[in-house]
């Protein structure tokens, strides 16, 4: 690290420790946001759903999400964004609160590192990190600070995932011992392979910004805008989708992380300009007494439900656009061995209350549990996910989905990506909160 980065980087952080949180005489957030990518302009447009928060900062490598999130942003909630041309100068503004980190993945932890070091308030999109061993890293740093990092994986603020747990939590489902999730597309965009601007260039494109510490590369348009598609920057279907996946189990089950994973991937149809996999499929241990199976295609968006289906003794969940419960309502039978056994042992064995009362078909008349679907109302959960944000910022603390949950969510992806790389088993080393190895 250079002398003038350290210093600025120690300056920062003695401010930090300090000084009490920033805010404005209208007691507004004023929230800087780094990356103005698509995925950004759909949580920009739900920040500003709620009047407590205003945009005062932007930067991005690409010229033309600059363009746009002036015009997208400016004047609602008296937005008036500054466009600035590296993130720090965001981070050095003393007027700004909080940070959106929206950025491609291998810039996430250096970002919200100098953030929390700067005195800024993070919400940082998923995957919190882009190797598992900068969790920690981040989750000292938050710590250190006292300021809010929540990670963007919005389906668990969703009415439908909290009225999961609530189901999960009253134990109506029995001892659940496996969760089966999905995340299936069948299109070129679902795979990441999209339209690029006509007008991007050397003259529009940032290349060296976008780059940062990863490795040198000739500039490359698809690159910059199919970044999910290539190592360098990205853990593919693994870190962008299960994620997701892994987020609800673990806000679901009260788990941690798992202990092992192993996994399997390939390159099977989407080939242009890509690297990592387009078909996945993993599955997860877990301390807590359950496995995980993960699974994701982009060749067939109809290759078993999209979502979580959580398995249990006595019932079932699956969540998708949707919730439902379905009861178990099993019955033992075994007629087919019983059969064979002599006859005498079999009219013995029927005589028994029990067996009768648990195999036999009653003639009493009776009602059993049916299947219950709920539906969610309200506001989109992206919505409802950046309103956690903004009422930790003002309480001071932190939501549920924090530094430590964005690590060990993200940390199955990587899991799972070096199972697949290795075709081995990986192992969680639960004293360094790490990959063990």
């Amino acid at each position: 690290m250079s002398t003038s980065r350290r210093t600025f980087l120690q300056t920062a952080a003695l401010a930090a420790a300090a000084a009490p949180p920033a805010r404005s005489a209208n007691d507004k957030v004023q929230v800087g946001v780094i990356g103005c990518g698509a995925r950004s302009q759909e949580i920009m447009k739900a920040l500003l759903a709620h009047p407590q928060a205003s945009i005062t900062s932007i930067c991005d490598a690409y010229k033309g999400r600059i363009e746009r999130t002036m015009s997208e942003v400016t004047g609602r909630n008296g937005s008036q964004p500054v466009a600035r041309k590296d993130y720090r100068e965001i981070l050095a503004d003393k007027s700004i609160d909080a940070v959106l980190i929206a950025t491609p993945d291998h810039w996430h932890a250096r970002m919200v590192i100098d953030a929390v070091n700067a005195g800024k308030d993070v919400y940082c999109e998923k995957p919190l990190t882009f190797r598992s061993s900068e969790g920690p890293e981040i989750i000292a740093a938050a710590k250190r600070t006292g300021k809010m990092v929540q990670v963007g994986s919005q389906p668990i603020s969703s009415a439908l995932q909290q009225k999961a747990k609530e189901i999960v939590k009253s134990g109506r489902l029995g001892q659940i011992t496996m969760i089966r999730a999905a995340y299936n597309r069948n299109t070129a965009g679902g795979a990441w392979i999209y339209p690029i601007p006509p007008d991007a260039s050397p003259e529009t494109v940032d290349w060296d910004k976008f780059l940062g510490s990863a490795p040198k590369e000739p500039f490359s348009l698809e690159r910059f805008f199919r970044w999910r598609c290539y190592n360098d920057y990205s853990g593919g279907i693994a870190t962008d989708l299960f994620v997701h996946l892994c987020t609800s189990i673990h806000f679901l089950m009260d788990a941690k992380v798992p202990g092992r994973a192993v996994g399997l991937g390939e390159l099977l149809r989407w080939k242009e300009s890509r690297e990592v996999p387009d078909t996945i499929n993993a599955v997860l241990e877990y301390p807590e007494g359950f496995v995980a199976n993960l699974s994701a295609t982009f060749n067939n968006q109809s290759a078993g439900e999209t979502g979580v289906q959580v398995l249990g003794t006595k019932g079932s969940l699956s969540i998708g656009n949707t919730l439902t419960f379905t009861p178990e309502n099993v019955r033992e039978d075994n007629r087919w061995i019983v059969d064979s056994w002599p006859k005498m042992l079999e009219d013995a064995y029927y005589k028994d209350p029990k067996v009768r009362e648990a195999e036999l078909p009653t003639r009493r008349p009776r009602t059993v549990p049916a299947t219950e679907t709920f539906r969610g109302e309200g506001p989109d959960s992206s919505i409802t996910h950046l309103g956690a944000w903004l009422e930790s910022i003002r309480t001071r603390q932190p939501h549920w989905e924090d530094a430590s949950a964005g690590h060990h969510a993200a940390a199955c992806a990587h899991m799972v990506n070096q199972a697949a790389r290795t075709r081995r088993v990986v192992e969680w080393d639960f004293e360094k909160d790490d990959i063990r190895g």
